[in-house]
């Protein structure tokens, strides 16, 4: 059999590297209750954040490092329009995936960490933004990359997050039970699909929150950065 030169070694390491990442993120999420209770919630939240950032720093360093290995399937680069495409989704994707962390001061233990029970802004639109946000983000990389080895991380990544979405609301339905089984009725995990149902309906003035205008200076911010940030990924002294 002939040996296949473009799966290489990187597409495994991207892949252990994710469930490490998944094991720790959600496994210190299914602790959170045992954890709380035995050494705080202020302590549970640094221990949770000191696994979890460098597990996601290792993981971006990587994938900039690596991401045009293997089999390039397509090359749209060059076409018209894609580069325009993939930061609109891009941006779009950041409004998915941060307003879920709207309290800063609780992510940084500055207050009381809580479980918050929302059913407002984006939560309007999906259940999970998280999830919606990072299968945008994997759309946009993947159409620009074209590589087997993005493919395989976005596959891997959108993989952990849909698990994410059985996990967490198994731990909010426990949390909460019956108040939970109400919000499940009224929103919905497909994007929209509650508002089109009738169960829910947007109010743009919960959209008017200084989160929001936050994540558009991120993405601002991540626009001009964007090649200082793989030009030093490049320049890290580590391999593997």
């Amino acid at each position: 059999m002939m040996p296949i030169f473009w799966l290489t070694p990187s597409h495994f390491v991207i892949l252990g590297l994710q469930i490490v990442f998944a094991i720790a993120h959600s496994g210190g999420a299914a602790l959170r209750p045992w954890a709380e209770k035995y050494i705080g919630l202020r302590l549970y939240r640094i221990l949770f954040a000191l696994v979890s950032l460098p597990l996601a720093v290792i993981l971006i360093i990587y994938f900039f490092r690596h991401r045009y290995d293997g089999l390039q399937l397509w090359q749209v680069q060059g076409v018209p329009g894609v580069r325009e495409v993939v930061w609109v989704l891009s941006a779009i994707s950041f409004l998915f995936l941060y307003p879920a962390t709207f309290n800063l001061l609780e992510i940084a233990a500055i207050q009381k960490p809580q479980v918050h029970l929302y059913e407002t802004g984006i939560i309007r639109i999906t259940r999970h933004p998280q999830m919606v946000g990072q299968i945008i983000w994997c759309i946009a990389h993947t159409l620009w990359v074209g590589t087997t080895f993005t493919l395989v991380t976005s596959i891997g990544l959108v993989l952990h997050h849909l698990f994410g979405v059985w996990h967490g609301d198994r731990r909010l339905s426990l949390r909460y039970g019956s108040a939970f089984e109400i919000v499940k009725q009224r929103t919905s995990i497909i994007p929209f699909k509650a508002i089109i149902d009738g169960r829910q309906s947007i109010k743009w003035r919960e959209f008017l929150r200084p989160a929001y205008l936050g994540v558009a200076i991120f993405v601002v911010l991540l626009w001009w950065s964007h090649p200082l940030l793989l030009e030093a990924s490049g320049t890290i002294g580590w391999e593997f």
